[in-house]
């Protein structure tokens, strides 16, 4: 569609003779389009001059700018390498002409100005750069490069940063470059001779832009945001710049590549940098500590620039100055910084798609980042008319009178509208960003407490690994009197500040935490409640400070989504990483913040024991089912894909009954079918047998193997056929074979409690089908009971109660009443697994009356509550007087009693009530009656 220019506004002459006078040189406008080109030239003698050297070729243009502009860069890419000057500076003063007025009218927003702009940036370096390289491999001076090498610029990488890379230039800018050379190229002995070539390259095609001529110029060319520009050449080699950024790389580079940009050269070679620097700008965890970064650039540069006074309209710098366009980049890149390693969404280039995607992550309030992109398109808009009176490369606003009337006429709008409008944008912008960036702001003042903390702890605490750093340590000091605040305010202020001074001595870095805890002081009560209740939570906490990272996004204290959810949750994150180790440990450190966030659920009272051991054996199957298809993906590289159907995982034991808590084991047996197939189809073909078995280790290596994030699950596979004298891997024929005629009837208690957690979904529904209909045939009830009776008294015997807070191990605790429950399933052919419905089966049989089935379901639940609580508490076997006041508090809570010797005597009680019910059952199975 070629229509002429849409005139939405129109500016004032300041000169109005000046306006006049290009009026009247100009035929075959329209009377807006008049007015239009009148208003601009009589205000801005730089747009006049255009106007006048290219009047014939603008009367056109308006006609249709979108068509002329496009003929414009058309121009440039078939400009002959003689004719390679003039003709960039011609098409710049067209490409400057036509976006002002089209700027001037409102008919291109500034999204459209600033890439039209941009897009002639880039193609301009493009055809400069590889003008060059041609006349290097002409002449030989770029060793074992031809011809066909030009395309792609004999593998020159230009990088635009800045604005050119966020498709954000203005009037007046200077284009920011890193020029790179693809090394690969080259044979390493010609090296340097290439480099000394690309440099060359380099200064002579900046020349080609930035020179003023009699023609003008096209653009100023800044290369000083290469890694260390005071020392290396124009042009460096790619793995040389990747080495610094890995060892030297810097926080303000990191904000710098979020808007880098291949933009010229060799664009693929471009993109594989920027893919390879990811690591380096976007990091894992929350990056809190950017803030106190992004700060300290500040500060330098209003201390630099001398930018730091009141907003005073006259003179003031609607870039760098307080409330400028600096400020609004600086909280959007330092916002993306925290929180884009974690989501690749926030990983935009442009500051008004940056505030959007962070205001739809809940990073910023809606409301803010609407605020802040009208004030950011108001100043741009404000800045571009500034250079547009004379191509000036300033963004500061005239001190003279005539100077700002001729800002107001461009505008459109009077001077004292001008100065109010403005005025109130950089004061709202100013107190908009300003406290996120000042450092403490976030911290309340601490409460005045007249508790007395022993001196000799906090007297250490500069000696632990996480406070040694002189930063770690100055943002530590701004938050010690808050944490001692929290800490006197909680039952047992001694007892917490032990707990915290372990949490401390177990940190091997504090920056980022204490950077995050800074931001976000909400997370200083959460960490206070841990190190003062959970010593297992708080140990692991040490360890994995990250995981706090989790608390701030939005979803932490959501509804639990399901195991559906976080199956596809983990899976699209395993699709996005593509090294298989990455992919496994991206597995733990999402496990955990998962793990821990049901941990701080069940110590808040979020949830209670059953659903928190529901939530950890959603997570551990989701977990199963997300990872099974990536180790069958990598061990099908080597060995080609799975024989027939493929293997399922079975979960046993408290997996299968869907019952985890923090700290257990998996239970699992892997079952595969391959139908008639002998050999697997590779590069390295295995049998059948082997293939499967070889699969199985790489799987439970997968869950098990510890990473640099550390171990998924420890996993148990005792329970397959034959026990450890069998194959780590079952076939489908073999186990229905075993469970049928060769199977102990311990082994057919386990069946009651399995149940298929991942694998192909054929072989899925058999494997249910066959457990229901071989758990629902008949049993002789006495050889069952008889059996069961043994096995209870070899358990007895192997594992004895360690104490009254031991609530699996011995008589009428957890396992015992597991094991008659089970014993239940089996005698009543019962599919179902859970504990309640197994002693149901057992009242069922006569075996129990009702009530009694009733009463060990009552005490199942406080062992199992007991159970759940005391692992997270410490992670081992608790004793009451070594868990604190917190961990006590919570105990009784958790089990639902006001204080411990309530607790205490309820236990007694159920584990005798219990013991005394299951052994009579078993006690009938051994005299044999019916």
């Amino acid at each position: 569609m070629n229509s002429a220019l849409s005139i939405e506004r129109l500016p004032r002459a300041y000169d109005v003779s000046l306006g006049e006078e290009i009026r009247a040189a100009l035929q075959g406008l329209t009377r807006e389009q008049s007015d239009l080109v009148a208003g601009a030239a009589g205000s801005s003698p730089y747009l006049k001059g255009l106007i006048e050297q290219d009047g014939d070729w603008l009367s056109e243009a308006l006609q249709g700018p979108d068509m002329a502009l496009a003929d414009v860069m058309t121009a440039v890419r078939d400009l002959p390498s003689d004719q390679l000057k003039p003709g960039l500076r011609l098409a710049k003063r067209r490409v400057a002409l036509l976006t002002a007025l089209a700027d001037l009218a409102g008919a291109w927003p500034l999204e459209k100005v600033t890439a039209a702009l941009t897009d002639f940036g880039s193609i301009a370096a493009d055809v400069a750069a590889k003008t060059e390289i041609e006349k290097l491999i002409q002449r030989g001076k770029l060793p074992g490069l031809s011809p066909d090498d030009i395309e792609t610029a004999g593998g020159m990488v230009i990088l635009a940063m800045g604005k050119m890379g966020a498709h954000e230039l203005n009037y007046s800018s200077d284009i920011d470059l890193i020029v790179l050379f693809d090394e690969t190229r080259f044979d390493p002995d010609d090296f340097y001779e290439a480099r000394h070539g690309m440099v060359r390259a380099t200064r002579n095609f900046c020349a080609t832009l930035s020179e003023k001529t009699a023609d003008g110029y096209v653009f100023r060319t800044d290369l000083r945001l290469r890694p260390d520009p005071a020392v290396t050449p124009v042009c460096l080699a790619m793995e040389a710049a990747e080495r610094y950024y890995e060892s030297l790389g810097r926080t303000w580079e990191r904000a710098a590549y979020i808007k880098a940009r291949p933009c010229a050269g060799d664009i693929a070679a471009g993109e594989r940098f920027l893919q390879a620097l990811r690591p380096f700008v976007w990091r894992r965890h929350l990056d809190f500590a950017a803030i106190q970064d992004a700060h300290d650039i500040r500060l330098r540069i209003r201390e630099s620039k001398g930018t730091g006074g009141a907003i005073l309209v006259p003179g003031h710098d609607m870039k760098l100055g307080q409330g400028g366009i600096r400020e609004i980049e600086f909280f959007t890149q330092t916002r993306q910084l925290i929180a884009g390693g974690r989501d690749p969404d926030l990983r935009v280039r442009g500051t008004v798609p940056g505030l959007a995607a962070l205001a739809a992550k809940g990073w910023v309030p809606d409301e803010v980042a609407e605020k802040l992109t009208d004030h950011y398109r108001a100043h741009r808009e404000v800045e571009h008319r500034i250079q547009m009176v004379h191509d000036a490369q300033t963004h500061k606003i005239p001190q003279a009178e005539d100077g700002i009337e001729r800002i107001a006429c461009l505008m459109g709008v009077s001077s004292s509208e001008l100065f109010s409008g403005i005025k109130r944008r950089l004061t709202e912008v100013h107190e908009l960003t300003e406290g996120f960036f000042a450092p403490g702001h976030s911290i309340p003042t601490p409460i005045n407490t007249e508790v007395e903390f022993d001196k000799s702890v906090l007297a250490r605490w500069p000696t632990y690994p996480a406070l040694r750093s002189q930063r770690a340590r100055r943002i530590f000091e701004r938050l010690r009197p808050e944490l001692l605040s929290r800490l006197a305010k909680t039952a047992q202020p001694s007892e917490a500040l032990m707990a915290l001074d372990g949490f401390l001595a177990g940190l091997p870095a504090g920056v980022q935490l204490f950077s995050l805890f800074e931001a976000n002081s909400q997370l200083i009560d959460l960490l206070i409640d841990i190190v003062g209740t959970s010593h297992a939570l708080a140990s692991y906490l040490s360890r994995n400070a990250s995981v706090f990272d989790a608390v701030i996004v939005g979803s932490f204290f959501s509804d639990w989504p399901g195991c559906e959810v976080l199956e596809a949750e983990l899976s699209q994150a395993l699709k996005n990483e593509t090294d298989y180790e990455n992919q496994l440990d991206l597995a733990r450190r999402w496990s955990k913040e998962w793990r821990f966030r049901i941990g701080v659920h069940h110590l808040r009272g979020l949830i209670d024991s059953a659903s928190a051991g529901q939530q950890y054996a959603d997570l551990a199957q989701a977990v199963i089912a997300a990872i099974l298809p990536v180790v069958a993906a990598q061990f099908a590289t080597k060995h080609g894909p799975a024989p027939g159907r493929g293997a399922a995982v079975l979960g046993m034991g408290s997996l299968g009954a869907g019952r985890v808590n923090s700290q257990s084991d998996l239970d699992v047996i892997v079952i595969y079918d391959p139908l008639d197939q002998e050999m697997s189809e590779g590069p390295r073909p295995l049998a059948t047998r082997t293939y499967y078995a070889r699969f199985t280790q790489a799987f439970i290596t997968a869950l098990s193997a510890p990473m640099s994030q550390g171990r998924l699950y420890e996993v148990d596979m005792r329970l397959r056929p034959s026990g450890n004298q069998g194959p780590v891997a079952t076939s489908w024929a073999s186990f229905t074979n075993y469970q049928q005629n060769d199977a102990w009837v311990w082994e057919h208690l386990a069946l009651t409690r399995a149940r298929v957690v991942a694998g192909d979904s054929e072989l899925v529904a058999d494997i249910e089908d066959f457990r229901a209909e071989f758990l629902s045939r008949p049993r002789d009830r006495r050889n069952v009971l008889r059996e069961v009776a043994e096995m209870r008294e070899r358990l007895a015997a192997a594992k004895s109660p360690s104490g009254i807070w031991d609530s699996k191990n011995g008589a009428g605790r957890m396992m015992d009443i597991e094991l008659i429950a089970e014993t239940g399933a089996l005698l009543a052919g019962s599919a179902k697994r859970d504990v309640h419905s197994g002693l149901d089966g057992v009242a069922a049989a006569g075996l129990l009356e009702v009530a009694q089935g009733q009463t060990l379901k009552e005490c199942y639940d406080l062992c199992w509550s007991l159970q759940c609580a005391a692992r997270l508490l410490s992670g081992e076997m608790i004793e009451a007087d070594k868990i604190g006041e917190g961990g006590v508090a919570f105990l009784c809570r958790a089990t639902g009693f006001d204080e411990v010797g309530q607790l205490q005597a309820a236990l007694t009680n159920a584990y005798d009530t219990a013991a005394e019910l299951i052994t009579a059952v078993f006690e009938e199975g051994k005299d044999g009656t019916q």
